[in-house]
């Protein structure tokens, strides 16, 4: 099929790699432009533009699809169909309706379930035993076009949300290709009006630990803040990211937020939270008993 492929990070790069080993001819490749990225805040491509140039794939990186002018070369590519993974535009009618096929999208969730921005974080947040894949056609609402096809992709006890992802963009990248294989033989499914749920974008503050929440929901939280933006507690001034934790029953009724000697921490519901690596700013993860040998926090301080 004739395509143009529409995303951004490595989730989407999964995709387009899947699509060109495919062999589909894609007429152009649509990401968001070069930004400051990393400590010197040089300007970077996305990965999905890195990949493309490494193919010799025709780039676009238009800041706003709504101009009269983006909408026109859009149609005038003259598409079977668009893919759509993580884009980071919403996508105008013009554009939806160009190729003869619609835009169809990779969603990283079982839709209705999580549709939105940050569907990964926030099912290992909730504590959800599985989540999956979609492929959707677009409409002008979030998230809300019928489905092609969708397959499940269980979350283990210890994943975080770049193992996840990393399950879920393989997934992806399998399944659009399948779907473009067979799609005029797929079964168009309505998303069902029950069980929607709304995966907004991650606000950097819920990654604060708040020991005042019971241990099960900050170890999730944990999980699900990493790679980024990493889940943390400040003490003397510093922040101290919490990379890798377990839930324990609580040993005492000490005060939520209170350290023992184990380096426990109390919560609520009658439940602690053990950190098992963790990573002061600038520096290396290390073990908590690492820790506590360069940057001694004493046993019975209340962490607020």
């Amino acid at each position: 099929m004739r395509i143009a492929f529409m995303g951004t990070p490595a989730f989407a790069a999964a995709a387009l790699a899947a699509l060109i080993e495919a062999g589909h001819d894609i007429a152009c490749v649509y990401t968001q432009p070069p930004r400051p990225a990393n400590r010197g805040k040089s300007i970077t491509k996305s990965a999905v533009h890195d990949l493309a140039d490494r193919h010799g794939l025709l780039v676009r990186t238009p800041e706003r699809l709504k101009d009269l002018n983006e909408s026109s070369a859009f149609a005038a590519l003259d598409l079977d169909a668009a893919i759509v993974a993580a884009y980071g535009q919403i996508l105008p009618r013009a554009i939806l309706d160009a190729p003869r096929q619609g835009c169809i999208n990779i969603h990283a969730s079982l839709l209705p379930r999580w549709r939105g921005a940050a569907p990964i974080h926030r099912a290992i947040m909730a504590g959800d035993a599985e989540t999956g894949i979609t492929i959707m056609q677009m409409e002008t609402g979030l998230d809300t076009g019928p489905m092609l096809i969708s397959k499940i992709c269980a979350i283990a006890s210890d994943d975080t949300t770049g193992s996840l992802h990393d399950k879920l963009a393989y997934l992806g990248g399998g399944m659009i290709v399948e779907a473009l294989a067979r799609l005029d033989q797929l079964l168009v499914t309505i998303q069902p009006a029950e069980g929607i749920t709304y995966a907004h974008k991650i606000d950097k503050a819920e990654a604060r630990l708040d020991f005042s929440r019971p241990a099960r929901d900050l170890e999730r939280l944990i999980r699900a803040m990493q790679p980024a933006p990493g889940a943390w507690f400040e003490y003397g001034g510093e922040r101290i990211k919490v990379i890798a934790a377990f839930a324990l029953p609580a040993i005492s009724e000490h005060m939520c937020g209170t350290i023992d000697e184990h380096f426990t921490i109390a919560c609520s519901e009658h439940s602690s939270l053990r950190p098992t690596l963790v990573q002061r700013a600038g520096r290396a993860p290390v073990t908590t008993a690492e820790l506590l040998r360069g940057f001694p926090i004493p046993v019975g301080i209340v962490l607020a």
